[in-house]
């Protein structure tokens, strides 16, 4: 009867672990990663073959475990002050699980790793080695790019950027001037998400002693600051041709999104945790969106 008891309790207790690295990698963001990478594959190449499969799983769960594992373990005394852990918008990961966190993330994605490597030429190589060191440098100690205000956007950015431009260089294809505008604009884009997505930190992250632009410049600025950002990547997407300078009015979701936090304080900035809950759905109908603009511009082409 205790064997089974305890052979219960061991097989509860990995269950525990397995969901609170999965919730660490946080699944509402693997499509973030994963989707930049396959489109930009898919359409590059003009078919899935092994690579583009297996840089899809990669990019679907090990390099976000990779991403926010490292993240959740050094950050773990500012989210213990953070109202929004605990739900989608991460976790607060027991610190009894931190080493066990970062062996997991670091070594998940080896194999894959591997794989893409030996599929790669030395341009794709050299983006997929950007990019995980720009996912290790965000948050791990000594970097801390994300305490170093404006590189931690242009670095979060980068984190979901690099997929894209990785796709398109793996599949065996060298952009033209519509791709690197079109990845421009999307890089805008996402150091306008990641400022916004700041604002509502703001105390915590200064009762934590972090920095970011947000904790620099202040609640309001970095709203404004997102608000031109986003505006500017719709701006560069109107030259690409049609159809898909159609993209540009897809940032029109977004400024709505901030438009009710341009009067913000600081001392309100947790009232932006309203626009980060949309900025959640407003990501899959503008994904939606973006794949029918993408579908029907290969057919045209």
């Amino acid at each position: 009867m205790s064997e089974h008891v305890g052979a219960a309790r061991a097989e509860q207790s990995w269950a525990a672990m397995v969901r609170a690295l999965v919730m660490s990698s946080r699944p509402i963001s693997w499509v973030n990663t994963a989707y930049p990478f396959g489109a930009a594959y898919l359409l590059a190449r003009g078919t899935l073959d092994a690579p583009g499969v297996v840089g899809i799983l990669f990019f679907l769960v090990p390099y976000n475990l990779l991403m926010y594992g490292i993240n959740d373990v050094f950050d773990y005394e500012s989210d213990l002050r953070n109202p929004r852990k605990g739900g989608v918008e991460g976790i607060l990961l027991d610190r009894r699980l931190h080493r066990l966190t970062l062996w997991v993330s670091v070594l998940l994605p080896l194999p894959f790793v591997a794989h893409l490597a030996a599929a790669g030429d030395a341009a794709a190589n050299a983006v997929l080695a950007a990019s995980l060191f720009m996912v290790v440098a965000y948050s791990a100690p000594v970097l801390r790019f994300k305490e170093r205000p404006v590189l931690d956007s242009m670095t979060s950015s980068f984190h979901f950027v690099s997929p894209a431009v990785y796709g398109v260089l793996l599949a065996g294809a060298r952009p033209g001037l519509t791709v690197w505008l079109a990845l421009a604009a999307y890089y805008l884009w996402g150091m306008a998400s990641h400022a916004f997505g700041a604002v509502q930190d703001v105390e915590a992250d200064r009762a934590g002693g972090i920095a970011s632009v947000a904790t620099v410049i202040g609640a309001r600025a970095t709203v404004w600051f997102a608000l031109a950002l986003y505006v500017a990547a719709g701006v560069l997407l109107l030259p690409v041709g049609w159809p898909w300078a159609l993209a540009a009015a897809l940032v029109l979701p977004y400024v709505w999104m901030v438009w009710p936090f341009l009067r913000i304080t600081d001392e309100r900035c947790q009232e932006a945790n309203r626009g980060w809950r949309r900025f959640l759905w407003i990501n899959y109908l503008v994904g939606f969106l973006l794949t029918q603009l993408l579908i029907w511009g290969t057919i045209l082409r």
